[in-house]
């Protein structure tokens, strides 16, 4: 190659490497998180926000509360319940653990059973307090902790076997995910 056909040629792959770079660039910029459609969670024992009662909580009964979800699209082949504590003094606290739950199932009754696979079909994982199934609210004594309870609609179904822990699920969920709704609780302990 001659110097000066060599001269000629640096305009064209200057070009095509900044071409290159501003393409990487733009990509860059794209979000990376997909927008999921809303599920309308709610509970006919508490207020969106409100105080979970005593009977929900380990001062109490330590049962579930129950739960409703709406929304679901089509193409939901199971949903998954996640109940966590972002509060707690440890770091985020993992109260309850639902996957499994068939499509036509769009609620929880109250005392959903504290064992790894239910009658429908769902199975339950492991809290933070070790155990599968509900775990309540447990807060030290002190300031207001909040309670998320998590539904999400997922296109996938039977994608894990009961025990799972947070993690675990969350990771089997990922690029899954249809739609996600949340229902948020309060509870303080005083003494």
């Amino acid at each position: 190659m001659t110097r000066k056909s060599h001269a000629r040629r640096m305009p064209v792959v200057a070009a095509a490497a900044l071409f290159l770079l501003l393409g990487n660039f733009a990509q860059a910029q794209q979000p990376t998180s997909k927008t999921h459609a809303a599920l309308t969670v709610t509970s006919s024992a508490f207020a969106a926000g409100g105080s979970i009662p005593a009977k929900y909580t380990c001062e109490g009964a330590n049962v579930s509360p129950p739960l409703n979800w709406t929304g679901a699209p089509e193409g939901t082949r199971s949903f998954v319940l996640i109940c966590d504590d972002p509060d707690a003094p440890a770091g985020t606290w993992v109260h309850w653990i639902l996957y499994n739950l068939p499509p036509n199932v769009d609620s929880l009754s109250e005392k959903t059973e504290t064992v790894s696979a239910l009658p429908n079909g769902a199975m339950q994982g492991t809290n933070d307090f070790g155990k599968v199934g509900y775990g309540g609210p447990c807060p030290p004594p002190g300031k207001p902790h909040r309670y998320f309870f998590k539904v999400y609609a997922l296109d996938i179904d039977h994608f894990l076997k009961p025990g799972a822990h947070k993690d675990t699920v969350i990771g089997a969920m990922e690029h899954h995910i249809l739609a996600e709704g949340q229902f948020i609780g309060t509870c303080q302990r005083r003494k």
